[in-house]
């Protein structure tokens, strides 16, 4: 609390003169104010929840020894990350200065036959996209190549990202997350479905964001079943193949 006292120095005064008055504040009482306030929201105050990154992990389906490094051809699909880079190792830039990275792809098992004898493959099944995102509702490039691949877990799933987004499953928020989140991973997993099963190789040129660019692809198509894999002899070949066939 304040006080005021009164400087009385003694002494002559002039007629008239001002009276001096030495104010003191006590802050004690303001500090322990402070205090209680700080520990009432402390206790009253709802924490923001931590916004995390949702992550389609890969599935953790039982399969057998045998089989770990095996897949059913009609559901194998292989995607090869490269990024172009010019004489001095420098990574390309595209007309709107973004990296030129680019995916070689191929279903099934790679077809490297030359039956001709005259050093090329006969019918090299590999292809090439970009990494492109969607024009409106329509996919492009890779995403478009994926998306049709999981096509029935994409619908179902979007049938439940309806409900999630009216709340249907419930109108707290956490449980109307956690239950849309639970259904998802269920069909995700779901055996009955035709689901892709995706190995990502990466040549020496490809760049960190090639590969991330790759992953992040599986989590927006909803792929549970994905491997990183090394690139091999068979895969350098049919990307030799179709440069020399169709150039870059």
């Amino acid at each position: 609390m304040a006080q005021i006292e009164q400087s009385d120095k003694g002494g002559k005064k002039k007629k008239g003169a001002q009276k001096k008055m030495a104010i003191h504040v006590d802050f004690t009482p303001m500090v322990d104010m402070n205090m209680l306030l700080i520990t009432f929201f402390m206790l009253c105050t709802t924490m923001i929840k931590s916004q995390t990154l949702q992550i389609t992990l890969p599935t953790n389906e039982k399969v057998e020894q045998q089989d770990m490094s095996k897949a059913k051809e009609s559901e194998a699909i292989t995607l090869i990350v490269t990024t172009e880079r010019n004489a001095n190792g420098d990574i390309k830039k595209d007309d709107e200065g973004r990296d030129m990275n680019v995916v070689y792809y191929y279903e099934g098992q790679p077809n490297v036959a030359d039956d001709d004898n005259d050093g090329r493959i006969d019918n090299n099944n590999i292809h090439r996209e970009k990494f492109l995102g969607n024009e409106g509702a329509v996919q492009r490039g890779i995403r478009k190549i994926l998306h049709d691949r999981n096509k029935q877990v994409l619908e179902k799933i979007e049938v439940e990202k309806a409900k999630w987004r009216n709340k249907e499953f419930s109108p707290n928020k956490e449980k109307n997350d956690s239950i849309y989140q639970a259904r998802a991973k269920e069909i995700r997993n779901d055996s009955t479905l035709t689901r892709p099963v995706v190995i990502i190789k990466a040549t020496p040129e490809a760049s960190w964001e090639s590969l991330i660019g790759a992953l992040d692809e599986m989590q927006i198509n909803q792929i549970s079943r994905y491997q990183i894999d090394n690139i091999n002899q068979v895969d350098s070949v049919m990307i030799l193949d179709y440069i020399s066939k169709n150039g870059k």
